[in-house]
């Protein structure tokens, strides 16, 4: 297995532990007898968790080195996963919520870091490849959980499940793993403690935010809004997880080649677009199949925006990349993990509707600052590669 499909797997194996999770929000909504809003509010307290992460844990990551830190986050986060369904109240789940959040903060610093660095050696974009894995995992343990729901399965049964799969798989896949080399200008400067976005990163922490919250959307709220919309059956609702997230994985692991071509401007233009149409058509969708259609579209249009924003960070040159992407990654995973539970709130006072159409300014918002990402593919800081 060359090395950076090592960190391909990373995003995999890790969207099916905590894609599992969240597939069943409908199951523990209803085991935990939580509301709208205070789902919203457990969902909060892996949002902290995960700007934990990205705030305290870059120096960590860094010490540790991408292997350790591969192992210590993937299987710490799912054994928390698995734990969730087993605890007697919401208030004692939400600690172990809280603390994957952590873990998911540390892993997503060190994914975007090594794709980054592995970018660079290979001389060629592999970042939307990379997300691409995680939506191509989701996708397989949404659908998975969207039979296991419709079986009767117990979610304390599927995590348990996952979690041995997660072991097995991981222990496979990251034994050998190495991490890639590093940039000079990683090498050449401290990275402090708190990493905090620049002025000039403003606009990317905005590209990378919205089409996040559309996923985070999609991904927390879709099953139920199928459910209390339309009362589809949970194989049905599990649907709209799946194909959303299925859209996103297409889009995500085939967009490289066209980022090469057209350059990360016109491609996050064009993804905007779709992803504006299809969350008002999720708003206003007239049945179920109207609003399947949106979340596909939504799907791909919030695919590979985030990827490329993160490259972005990433190839700026006034600080080193693993700070910019720390940086734009805890700005925009606020916006993934606290997202979701906001609709929460609004949607037991407005309705899940309403709550996803207030995403549409947002990402109109994102729309109008597109200019921040390169009209072209050239620039890129691919050479600035340092040997160990």
């Amino acid at each position: 297995m060359k090395p950076h499909q090592r960190i391909y797997l990373l995003q995999f194996i890790f969207a099916l532990s905590m894609g599992a999770l969240l597939a069943r929000l409908p199951d523990l909504q209803v085991q935990f007898a939580l509301s709208e809003g205070q789902l919203g509010l457990l969902l909060i307290t892996m949002s902290c968790g995960v700007l934990a992460g990205l705030t305290f844990l870059g120096r960590t990551v860094q010490r540790l080195g991408a292997r350790t830190t591969t192992f210590v986050t993937i299987f710490g986060a799912t054994v928390f996963y698995a734990l969730v369904p087993w605890m007697p109240t919401a208030l004692w789940a939400a600690p172990l919520l809280f603390l994957a959040g952590t873990l998911a903060g540390a892993l997503e610093i060190n994914a975007n870091v090594e794709a980054d660095r592995h970018e660079a050696a290979l001389g060629r974009r592999i970042m939307s490849r990379v997300h691409g894995m995680w939506s191509l995992g989701f996708f397989i343990t949404a659908l998975l959980a969207a039979v296991l729901r419709q079986w009767g399965v117990s979610v304390e049964l599927h995590m348990a499940g996952m979690l041995a799969i997660v072991f097995i798989a991981g222990t496979l896949a990251f034994r050998n793993m190495q991490g890639a080399p590093g940039r000079r200008e990683d090498k050449s400067s401290a990275h402090p403690p708190f990493a905090f976005p620049t002025i000039g990163m403003l606009p990317l922490c905005l590209l990378g935010a919205a089409p996040l919250w559309v996923e985070g959307a999609g991904v927390d709220w879709s099953a139920i809004y199928m459910r209390d919309t339309y009362a589809v059956e949970p194989f049905v609702g599990g649907l709209s997880v799946t194909l959303f997230s299925l859209a996103i994985a297409i889009g995500r692991l085939n967009m490289d080649p066209v980022v090469d071509r057209f350059g990360p401007r016109l491609v996050a233009t064009t993804l905007l677009s779709m992803a504006i149409a299809g969350v008002c058509l999720v708003a206003l969708a007239p049945n179920p199949v109207a609003a399947l259609v949106g979340f596909v579209l939504a799907g791909v249009g919030c695919s590979s925006v985030y990827p490329l924003a993160i490259s972005a960070a990433a190839r700026r040159t006034d600080r080193p990349s693993a700070v910019n992407v720390a940086a734009l990654s805890q700005t925009t995973f606020v916006v993934f993990f606290a997202g979701p539970p906001l609709l929460g709130f609004i949607a037991e006072h407005f309705g899940l509707r309403f709550s996803y159409a207030i995403i549409v300014p947002v990402l109109l918002a994102a729309f109008m600052v597109r200019g921040a990402l390169s009209s072209s593919d050239h620039g890129s800081r691919a050479s600035s590669v340092a040997t160990k």
